[in-house]
């Protein structure tokens, strides 16, 4: 499941890291306690408008570039996501042992390949 919140706190955190800024400086300047714009920058809480806002003026970023962002990112995942569901499972890779075997007619060395008995520790 794609989670909005944590590709916004994702996109948050970059654009203020570009800037080489610290919580501590953007919270400040936003007027939000830093441990909310941590867990904002997490995905871990749902920012308001309002709270966008305030970070965006304090990071000095238009909403509309932040959201622009944020739309590149969700369609990035969900193009992640569509693929990961469509791709066909693979089937199920066959373990073989391999055995020589020597005095051959021709006294050359043949190898047999057989499947692999399970391991009965590991069932």
């Amino acid at each position: 499941m794609i989670l909005l919140r944590r590709l916004l706190g994702d996109v948050l955190r970059r654009q203020r890291q570009r800037q080489g800024r610290t919580l501590r400086e953007v919270s400040s300047s936003a007027r939000v306690s830093l441990g909310y714009l941590s867990e904002v920058e997490r995905g871990q809480k749902e920012a308001s408008s309002e709270l966008l806002s305030s970070i965006c003026d304090a990071l000095d970023v238009r909403m509309s570039e932040l959201m622009r962002e944020v739309s590149g990112e969700l369609a990035l995942a969900e193009l992640a996501q569509s693929a990961a569901a469509t791709e066909p499972i693979p089937a199920p890779v066959r373990s073989f042992t391999v055995t020589s075997v020597t005095g051959m007619p021709d006294g050359e060395r043949t190898t047999i390949r057989a499947p692999k008995e399970p391991d009965p520790v590991a069932a």
